[in-house]
């Protein structure tokens, strides 16, 4: 309903997905546009610290041999290996104590772009009473919407806030987008300062 108000509450969970320097302008798998998104997600994080919200923090952590690199057959250069530059959070990300972190895609024999995929995740989030995951971060067409994907497939309430995440390409985007409805998440279009969860609104 357009103008709905939603705000964050200690049963959801603020979701910031893979936040890597790799995927800044700069990085091997730069996403255009990705620096926009960061005082955006610093916003939603002083949201969550003031409501009590849990914060969850995932990053690729992969292998050097990892089987989505081009190297081994895969489709992506090399990029957030493990213990390397590129595989650090963003230093402009700040991201209070009890920030619950996931790293995926560690087995260089397995790709995964879900969150949900091959962790504990979710037991975890369900042991903690979240019923509802607002999703942010990189990339929209990718791990955001795979996560989000999975996170309503597992019964979570979940919403992506479109201003807080990008896609590797626009047409990524729209086609993520729609993959994500039908779904079944809730795809939160336009935000206005201060950024604060409150001023989403759904259209």
């Amino acid at each position: 309903m357009a103008g709905k108000k939603i705000g964050l509450r200690p049963t959801d969970a603020l979701l910031i997905v893979d936040l890597q320097l790799d995927f800044f302008s700069g990085g091997k798998l730069a996403v255009p546009l990705a620096e926009e998104i960061l005082p955006i997600v610093n916003g939603l994080v002083d949201e969550a610290q003031r409501s009590g919200t849990q914060i969850v923090v995932s990053r690729d952590w992969h292998p050097p041999d990892h089987i989505s690199f081009v190297a081994q057959g895969g489709e992506w250069p090399q990029h957030c290996v493990r213990g390397t530059k590129g595989a650090e959070l963003h230093p402009d990300l700040r991201l209070p104590p009890g920030a619950l972190f996931v790293s995926k895609a560690k087995r260089p024999e397995r790709e995964q772009y879900s969150d949900f995929d091959g962790t504990s995740l979710a037991e975890e989030l369900r042991r903690r009473a979240i019923d509802r995951i607002f999703v942010v971060g990189l990339a929209e067409d990718f791990c955001v919407k795979e996560s989000a994907i999975d996170a309503a497939r597992l019964g979570f309430e979940t919403h992506v806030l479109r201003a807080a995440t990008r896609p590797v390409t626009l047409e990524g985007g729209e086609r993520a987008r729609a993959q994500m409805r039908a779904a079944g998440v809730r795809v939160i279009e336009r935000v206005s300062p201060p950024y604060d969860v409150d001023h989403f609104s759904r259209t």
